[in-house]
């Protein structure tokens, strides 16, 4: 038997080894348990692939990017299984690994049932405890086509071999561009096949190896995303590499859920979403009205100080400007239908960018006037299918906090530059500060984009010196940008550590050439401005949502739509409360009194419930010697403090925008 050479490549580490012809992956790394998939020559592949000379290897660790989604993706096979075998007239959809978990898709007669999952989670710990093999077989089409003629999805996603990526989400993890493959799950000790399905692999080398999973909910989704498709039955799961890696996500995820802001703006009285109006379209409620003047009106007072211009746009427009503006051909997927009338179409506008051009072409402009900085709350419309709208985070109808800044292409790297520290400043001041940037670039490869390669280049570059300079983690999102130009997100990572997209900043050669915007320059020569997009919220609504479940509802007193609470021990306490509140009142602070006929301690716990940031408590002691006490939302309390110091206290915890 003859040997062969390979190279071991680990992180910096090359080891070159001899091995004899046959030798596999597995065989490589035996030994070593948390190896569940090699990548050779880029491509993963299983442990059980037979080495060839020359190749270089690099082992997964089960705990590495590709390695939990080998996991997770094995995991919702073994699901897929258990679900067959329970129902044996399920037939497959698609079963890929999702971030921190997998789904698989299924057409039954009857939607899953909370009892339904706890029997196929049980049948998934009996396929687990078998240790069965997952064994990869390449096959044809013609084959394939005969072996899944009982599996009607499968055969569509056979057509649909070569242009996988337009299948439906996670379709790439069962067909594409190259050789169509099967994995069989092989009983460990006979080598029967006891389950098959169309998949592009790797997968663990046994179900014996998927260490800890749950099934977490299921619920309807549409055949490759399409309404116009059959309804399926969607079952989510979640799989890690150890046991106690899964509680800490399970307990991750309880939190998350106390957090999540649809529940807290109920329980909170801040908003709704009536169904009267539809969904993504929410109102917000007097206390919820509170939190949203608090946060627009330090962004106005923040926008005013650094010499921003507030205009102000209609809700609709004709068409033909999103014509101009390029985002009809662009976008028009995301604009709700035209409305007709006086002959013409009419459409609610979804950005706020054509308007403002329209106002800085409304008269002649001098390079004295740039960097030009308009600045509005802008409300827009977006049509979001139903399946992606999510409470406040992903609707329908939302105000942008949205400037578009003109400048010259001499000033635009200082505007960047600036503009970069001033939104990182201002969301520090709502309260976040662990950020990382991403650099999102055009695919050269796309038709997407438009605009010429030096003016993309030029923009990119300078977007990319002015984050560079904050310092911070910058991470490159090839072909994400917008349409236009090359953009930088603001990522911020919340109390729990999950990560929000914040503000956007764009820069736009492209716009102000549709438009054909201009300025007088020092040499009495007409020039084209760099128009710069910038939503330092994103959305008030969604950064709202943030926020909300940031704090977990319990909001910084500046922010807190009630900063003060009295709590009378007793009726005779109620006047002495009524004028500290009248004089807090007077100090601009938001304080009511309890004066209903709950006992105390029940006043309390409502209050608690409410998360108010300070509960005033007045009793005999304090009222006679011209005090009150506080209660603060952990339960801890200070007694004795005199009025005026109180007030001032809380005054100052507002202007300072501190948590208590």
């Amino acid at each position: 038997m003859s040997d062969v050479r390979v190279i071991i490549q680990r992180d910096s580490e090359r080891e070159e080894r001899v091995v004899t012809t046959g030798t596999t992956a597995a065989e490589l790394f035996a030994g070593e348990r948390t190896i569940v998939a090699a990548r050779v020559a880029g491509e993963l592949k299983d442990l059980a692939y037979e080495v060839k000379d020359g190749e270089e290897v690099e082992p997964v660790e089960i705990s590495s990017e590709d390695g939990l989604n080998i996991l997770r993706h094995s995991t919702a096979h073994v699901m897929a299984q258990a679900v067959q075998e329970l129902h044996p007239e399920a037939k497959l959809g698609i079963g890929p690994p999702v971030r921190d978990g997998f789904y698989y898709d299924f057409d039954v007669e009857k939607p899953f049932t909370p009892e339904d999952l706890k029997a196929i989670e049980k049948k998934m710990q009996e396929i687990q405890k078998r240790g069965q093999r997952f064994s990869r077989r390449v096959t044809t089409d013609e084959d394939a086509r005969v072996e899944l003629a009982d599996e009607p999805y499968k055969l569509e996603l056979i057509g649909l071999k070569g242009n996988a990526a337009q299948a439906a989400d996670g379709a790439d993890a069962e067909v594409g561009s190259g050789e169509l493959t099967i994995y069989d799950n092989l009983d460990a000790k006979t080598g029967e096949l006891c389950w098959k399905d169309l998949c592009r692999g790797p997968h663990l080398p046994t179900t014996r190896n998927i260490p800890a999973f749950k099934l977490m909910r299921s619920g309807g989704a549409y055949w490759r995303g399409s309404e116009k498709n059959p309804m399926l039955q969607r079952i989510y799961g979640t799989a890690w590499p150890t046991k106690d890696e899964l509680k800490a996500h399970l307990d991750f995820l309880a939190e998350a859920e106390k957090r999540d802001h649809r529940k807290l703006g109920a329980e909170l009285d801040l908003f709704s979403i009536p169904e009267e109006l539809g969904s993504g379209l929410a109102v917000f409620h007097p206390k919820g009205g509170i939190v949203r003047r608090e946060m627009e009106a330090y962004s106005r007072k923040k926008h005013e100080d650094a010499d921003y211009e507030f205009v102000n746009t209609p809700h609709i427009s004709k068409e033909e400007l999103f014509v101009t503006s390029g985002h009809l051909p662009h976008y028009g997927d995301g604009m709700f239908p035209p409305v007709e009338f006086d002959g013409q179409n009419y459409r609610l506008k979804a950005m706020n960018c054509p308007m403002h051009n329209l106002i800085f072409k409304a008269r002649g402009r001098s390079y004295r006037e740039l960097p030009l900085r308009l600045f509005e709350f802008g409300t827009v419309y977006r049509y979001e299918k139903s399946g992606v709208v999510h409470g406040l985070t992903r609707a329908r109808g939302f105000t942008q906090d949205d400037s578009h800044i003109y400048c010259t292409k001499e000033q635009m790297p200082q505007e960047l530059d600036s503009l970069l520290t001033f939104v990182l400043d201002l969301l520090r001041d709502y309260g976040l500060d662990d950020f990382e940037l991403e650099l999102s670039t055009r695919d050269p490869e796309s038709d997407k984009f438009i605009g010429s390669d030096e003016a993309w280049e030029e923009a990119t570059d300078a977007l990319r010196l002015a984050a560079e300079k904050q310092g911070l983690p910058l991470v490159p999102d090839p072909g994400g940008a917008a349409f236009y130009g090359p953009k930088i997100s603001v990522q911020a990572k919340d109390a729990i550590g999950r990560s929000w997209q914040m503000s956007t900043i764009q820069v736009d050669f492209n716009q102000p050439e549709r438009f054909g915007l201009e300025y007088t320059s020092t040499d009495g020569s007409k020039q084209q401005p760099v128009m710069i997009h910038r939503a330092l919220f994103g959305s008030i609504e969604r950064f709202f949502a943030v926020l909300l479940e940031h704090y977990a509802g319990a909001f910084p007193a500046w922010l807190a739509p009630v900063q003060a609470v009295g709590i009378p021990i007793g009726d005779a306490h109620i006047p002495y409360l009524q004028e500290f509140a009248a004089e807090a009142k007077k100090k601009g602070l938001r304080v009511e009194v309890d004066a209903s006929s709950d006992r105390m301690q029940k006043k309390i716990r409502n209050q608690q419930k409410q998360k108010v940031p300070f509960m005033i408590i007045v009793g005999d002691d304090d009222m006679n010697a011209g005090t009150v006490s506080f209660r603060y939302r952990d339960g801890s309390q200070e007694n004795g403090i005199p009025r005026d110091e109180a007030i001032a206290k809380i005054v100052d915890v507002v202007e300072r925008r501190v948590q208590v």
